[in-house]
């Protein structure tokens, strides 16, 4: 499906596990991306579950290139060229119908919910970790506990550990959308890739191009499996060489 000329376009992409994993292979991406961004203006995005401490930690540890903007958090922070302040637009987005106290107080009721170190948290983001085993229970209480509260709130639940509570409007996809419309970038030039349940709203939120490395955790394969289009690649290699695999797939990269 190699339709797309050379030129420029939108490449968002996870982190871990998705853009890092395989040293070799994101070498041989970070070249690719790099020239194709000098060459045509080629827009760089992360978007992470990681808070911005963490991000930056990670960048210690693996060559990364600078982003033209990093969304973080879960996509309840936007920060351009990678900067230290949030983006007050987006900000105003994301608080029309949050109440962080609140969502705190509620979910103080449940032991299960361990909540994550500070670093972790933000103003539009409460974290926790929860077993497997819990959150059979847990999930479908506290959301319908929350949405009794009046509250217009969202639940993501990845890696069999981490509980995200975000604004409605807060999520991987809504912020890439926010960019894509900032940049005037259409869907079918922009394309982001992921392996867990945190990035299915990068995949669901319209017509992006979407990669989904090998290595994709059950939860996204699932949902891959139940919602196939002909705009989602489900890459047989594993984080940045799936990413390869895929980008060459609708040709962002040539054929």
């Amino acid at each position: 499906m190699s339709e797309v000329s050379v030129k420029e376009f939108l490449f968002v992409t996870d982190l871990d596990h998705t853009l890092v994993g395989d040293d070799d292979a994101l070498k041989k991406l970070n070249q690719l991306l790099e020239q194709h961004r000098q060459e045509y203006g080629t827009k760089i995005v992360y978007a992470t579950g990681r808070s911005l401490t963490l991000y930056r930690q990670l960048t210690t540890e693996k060559p990364l290139l600078s982003p033209d903007a990093l969304i973080t958090s879960v996509g309840t922070e936007l920060h351009l060229d990678s900067g230290d302040a949030c983006d007050p637009e987006w900000a105003e987005v994301l608080s029309e119908g949050w109440n962080r106290e609140q969502v705190v107080a509620t979910a103080a009721h449940y032991s299960d919910l361990v909540p994550q170190p500070d670093s972790e948290q933000g103003s539009f983001k409460v974290s926790y970790y929860l077993t497997p085993k819990a959150s059979v229970e847990v999930l479908p209480r506290l959301e319908s506990q929350l949405k009794e509260s009046g509250l217009d709130v969202k639940l993501i639940y990845s890696g069999d550990k981490d509980l995200d509570v975000l604004p409605r409007n807060g999520d991987k996809g809504l912020a890439v959308q926010f960019l894509r419309q900032k940049w005037k970038i259409d869907p079918v030039r922009t394309v982001v890739c992921g392996d867990s349940g945190n990035d299915i709203a990068l995949f669901s939120v319209g017509e992006e191009r979407g990669i989904i490395v090998g290595n994709a955790r059950t939860e996204l394969r699932e949902w891959y499996e139940a919602n196939k289009t002909d705009y989602r690649y489900l890459a047989k290699a594993f984080c940045a060489a799936g990413i390869l695999e895929g980008l060459y797939h609708f040709g962002f990269l040539g054929d």
